[in-house]
């Protein structure tokens, strides 16, 4: 892929940023109640410091704009720049164009999680302080991975390869979502609401939602931000990292651990959203080039504004039902990856 001039590249960041506060505006002034959506951005500009204009919105107006719609669009800001660049992390740390952010088993791990408390427990934890579903979902994700990494490590250091890594995120997601599956096969009763959750959804987002994944999502994306240029070695191969003094098994290390805490944390508090992580980094790459130095950041940017876009379809396609969000991002992505695939555009 040609290499993309810095003056390009400023123009790229610019339009990215533009693109990026254009959908936080956009994702706060469409709802089904509130005020005019004209008002929103107004509403928002009289909050500032030092700033005082007349918005016409009320006390009212202003409780929807800031304690329903901005959570959600935080959130799915929040998530889908964390998808966006764990998928990137990911297909650069195992130098496969096809892989996402799921690949080594967080999705399976984090689903039946929710699955485990959505059916088992469920009865046991309605009396609990804060809903115990992102934690354990959280947690079993963290877990689900770490198994992975054992499984890819099962015959020494020197064999947890990458290619090692994904056959073992094969294995262990088939494990873990038969598990799942024997769950709801014994449940039925709670079938809709798992579906509903692992579908992905931000309908339920507050602020605590936010805060609750935002420490993880921002030490994930600082340690991916500081790994970018050791990315970019290892775009040439294993042993050619090596040979310039690299440690490729730390470097690897390094990334799954980062891209798997953020993962992990996103899908706890929003569902399995799917494509996000496929499909953005390979729009970068299209627009901005294969370096990670700008695919890291600019796929965070772009991440973040495709799913708050694309939550506000989800929104509003059936009036004041929700559409699940993973359905508007396969139906928005798997077009999208098709193309990829019919164009050979792949990058590395």
């Amino acid at each position: 892929m040609p290499t993309v001039g810095r003056s390009r590249i400023g123009v790229i960041y610019v339009a990215s940023v533009a693109l990026l506060i254009a959908a936080v505006l956009l994702g706060a002034s469409v709802g089904s109640a509130g005020p005019a959506s004209w008002r929103v951005p107004l509403a928002l500009i009289d909050r500032l410091p030092l700033v005082s204009i007349d918005s016409g919105t009320t006390d009212f107006d202003w409780a929807i704009i800031w304690k329903i719609r901005m959570p959600r669009v935080m959130l799915g800001l929040l998530v889908g720049g964390m998808l966006s660049i764990g998928g990137a992390s990911y297909q650069g740390v195992f130098r496969n164009p096809l892989v996402d952010p799921y690949l080594l088993g967080s999705a399976a791990g984090a689903g039946l999680g929710a699955t485990v408390v959505l059916t088992v427990a469920r009865t046991s934890t309605t009396g609990w302080p804060i809903d115990p579903v992102p934690m354990v979902a959280f947690a079993s994700a963290l877990a689900t991975v770490s198994v992975t990494y054992l499984v890819g490590g099962a015959f020494g250091r020197s064999a947890r390869t990458g290619n090692t890594l994904v056959l073992a995120g094969v294995a262990v997601t088939a494990f873990v979502t038969a598990v799942q599956t024997f769950l709801l096969q014994r449940n039925l009763d709670v079938v809709r609401e798992v579906f509903s959750w692992i579908l992905g959804r931000l309908s339920s987002a507050d602020w605590a939602d936010v805060r609750l994944c935002a420490p993880y999502i921002a030490v994930s994306v600082i340690v991916l931000f500081a790994m970018r240029r050791h990315l970019d070695v290892l775009r040439v191969g294993d042993e050619e990292a090596s040979s310039l003094g690299m440690s490729v098994g730390r470097t690897r290390f390094i990334v799954v651990v980062a891209a798997t805490l953020g993962t992990a944390a996103a899908v706890a508090v929003s569902g399995l959203i799917g494509f996000v992580g496929l499909v953005i980094p390979h729009i970068v790459r299209l627009i901005a080039g294969a370096s990670y130095r700008h695919l890291i950041p600019l796929s965070f940017i772009i991440g973040a504004a495709f799913l708050v876009l694309a939550d506000i379809p989800s929104r509003t396609l059936q009036g004041g039902a929700e559409t699940p969000i993973g359905v508007i991002t396969a139906f928005l992505g798997a077009p999208f990856f098709v193309y990829l695939l019919r164009r050979n555009r792949f990058a590395e």
